[in-house]
């Protein structure tokens, strides 16, 4: 319980102390016009009051991540209460932070031409591909598995048949302006995710169960030589630590923000929240099922399925309440990541080439091919689909933070804030596509740990060079 109320204190005293810190480094100046201010449209751009953004945005980056994440990152034992702490504060609310300011800075552009801007075209041209395809994997993850639970839930409708419904969401929510089903529901949500970790909050709390204390970095994972620590669980537990997502869902709400001195609280708030929800999940669920140990045999046992755990805690701790929350975390959350995910693609392929959006026909052309995509994609295995989509996430949160880097390293301001962090994640992914039997599956450690830190080197060597570049557009376009 110590180690945990430690962690808790740790995440909300980061809002107010470094959340503060990195505002003075961004230069936040309430004074300056955001993007809506400028660019108002009635569709993307559209003006919402702070809590509605805030609510938005942290149901944009949570979905059942810092939830089916941070159970699974659990097995692994009290290790995981130090990556959400000290990743969520220094490496994903940072992140989510300042790469917002980025992009506010720029007319709420989307995160690849962001990219571009400091890491160079070559650059831009690969992330925007990349991040095109991490967002209709986003969503095709967001379509399957609560189209599975529903199937589950409701005879007599089968999987393939809400496949289409979820669908038909997707594309009507992606076209209608924010403010019209985004922009309603989306809040409501939020809070039923918040009020869910509160109440499990409170059973923790109330001395019910005990909570395993960080005393020790043992894996406890039941196959720890296959499920290494190092990268494992960096790239298990992603949101709620850090994430590459985070940063493509920041434009969404970068165009509907009103003053700048809120940016603290809808990027580095949303994230500080959902690293707490993530610090509740692995609580709950290694104290209920009686430590890490019991937790990774409880899960195999049902073929590591998150969702069950989810089911089984909330009914068991929650009684009937939980039983209604439950079915707002694991079926409601992840759709509503799944559409903005869609929405966010949508941004890109327009922003790419310049296509207006305003007009209905043009969002709708530019939509269509991506669901195409993104329904092909379901028909894939899921958990082909999940494995890679969780490597993606982190590589595309390296690439982020290397222009985080940039940003500052060309202001003369503490660039080491996303440098340590970009140096670690990068370190990481390229470790993980060094060891991973996914991948190349190399045996031999200090082989692929030497590998990894060699193209570490090359990363940090290339985004050094962008620092003295040319720069291509006018930075702090909002502020001229």
């Amino acid at each position: 319980m110590i180690s945990f109320l430690i962690c808790l204190t740790l995440l909300v005293g980061a809002y107010f102390t470094y959340g503060r810190y990195l505002e003075k480094l961004a230069d936040i100046d309430e004074k300056r016009k955001t993007p809506v201010d400028r660019m108002e449209d009635g569709v993307d751009y559209i003006k919402l009051p702070r809590w509605r953004v805030f609510l938005i945005q942290l149901l944009n980056i949570a979905g059942t991540g810092p939830i089916f994440g941070a159970i699974l990152g659990a097995c692994f034992g009290p290790i995981a209460f130090l990556w959400i702490t000290l990743g969520g504060i220094f490496f994903g609310a940072m992140h989510d932070f300042l790469s917002g300011m980025m992009i506010m800075r720029h007319d709420g552009k989307s995160l690849p031409e962001i990219i571009g801007i400091y890491l160079g075209l070559p650059t831009r041209a690969i992330v925007r591909g990349f991040s095109i395809a991490l967002m209709v994997l986003v969503g095709a993850v967001f379509i399957l598995s609560p189209a599975e639970l529903l199937a589950n839930m409701v005879p007599g409708i089968t999987k393939n048949i809400w496949v289409w419904i979820i669908l038909a969401y997707y594309i009507i929510a992606t076209m209608l302006p924010v403010d019209k089903v985004i922009g309603k529901i989306y809040p409501v949500f939020g809070v039923a995710l918040i009020a869910m970790a509160s109440g499990l909050l409170i059973v923790l709390l109330s001395g019910t169960y005990e909570i395993p204390e960080l005393t020790t970095l043992h894996n406890f994972q039941l196959n720890p030589e296959k499920l290494p620590i190092i990268p494992t669980l960096f790239i298990t537990i992603a949101c709620g630590a850090i994430s590459g997502f985070h940063a493509t869902q920041s434009p969404l709400m970068a165009r509907c923000i009103t003053n700048e001195k809120k940016c603290r609280s809808v990027f580095y708030g949303s994230m500080i929240s959902e690293s707490v929800i993530a610090l509740i999940w692995a609580a709950i669920a290694m104290a209920f099922f009686h430590g890490p140990t019991g937790l990774g045999e409880q899960l195999a046992e049902h073929g590591g399925n998150a969702a069950w755990a989810v089911d089984v805690i909330s009914n068991t701790t929650l009684g009937k309440v939980g039983a209604i929350l439950a079915l707002l975390g694991v079926v409601a959350a992840p759709i509503t990541s799944g559409d903005t995910a869609f929405r966010g693609a949508r941004l890109i392929v327009a922003d790419m080439f310049n296509i207006d959006q305003r007009t209905l026909m043009k969002r709708f052309a530019v939509c269509i091919p991506l669901f195409v995509i993104g329904y092909g994609i379901t028909l894939v295995n899921f958990d082909i689909v999940w494995r890679y989509f969780a490597w993606a996430n982190q590589t595309l949160a390296a690439v982020v933070l290397w222009s985080i880097y940039v940003w500052l390293a060309r202001r003369k301001r503490n660039y080491w804030v996303a440098l340590i962090p970009a140096v670690a994640m990068t370190f990481v992914v390229t470790c993980f596509v060094f060891v991973s039997p996914q991948f190349i599956g190399i045996e031999n450690r200090v082989i692929a740990f030497s590998l990894a830190a060699a193209t570490t080197l090359m990363f940090g060597f290339m985004a050094n060079l962008r620092v003295n570049h040319k720069v291509m557009i006018s930075e702090e376009s909002s502020a001229v």
